[in-house]
């Protein structure tokens, strides 16, 4: 009896754990994804193509977003930008940004200079919260940009 009760309460564990697993960073490397910056609304884009495998993949993988526009795109009240000017010469594209008037474009966006940081991007709810953080050390000027007009509120 005893064995029994023990061997239903392993399979009860078993099952939670089974249910409420995501894939580790290293994980989702290796699947070909990247955790620090894949939104989950990313993933629909598997779903259009017939791709399920990938697509359950990739929602374990991705950055939960449930705060969406009428669009379907989460959109974020405030964001910093924070990057060590150290880094300058390794990340030119994000200098570029930062220097051109692209910036002023988003009033609801921070730039901060942190000593020895590579380019980040913190997006916060509207108590001021970090919510995510996305490296975006590889992405371009334009791709910044467009990231912020997608998911930065509108004042």
């Amino acid at each position: 009896m005893e064995f029994l009760t023990l061997a239903y309460i392993f399979s009860f564990i078993l099952m939670v754990n089974v249910v409420s697993s995501e894939f580790s960073a290293d994980d989702c490397k290796s699947l070909g994804f990247n955790r620090a910056n894949l939104l989950c609304s990313t993933c629909e884009e598997f779903n259009k193509h017939g791709l399920t495998e990938i697509l359950s993949n990739c929602k374990e993988c991705c950055l939960k977003d449930d705060d969406y526009d009428a669009s379907g795109l989460k959109k974020y009240p405030r964001a910093i930008l924070e990057v060590c000017t150290c880094k300058f010469g390794a990340y030119p594209q994000i200098q570029a940004f930062i220097k051109s008037d692209r910036p002023s474009k988003y009033k609801n966006l921070q730039i901060k200079y942190v000593r020895g940081l590579d380019p980040i991007i913190k997006l916060l709810d509207a108590d001021n919260k970090v919510e995510d953080i996305l490296d975006i050390h590889k992405w371009d000027t334009d791709s910044v940009d467009e990231f912020l007009a997608t998911h930065l509120s509108i004042d």
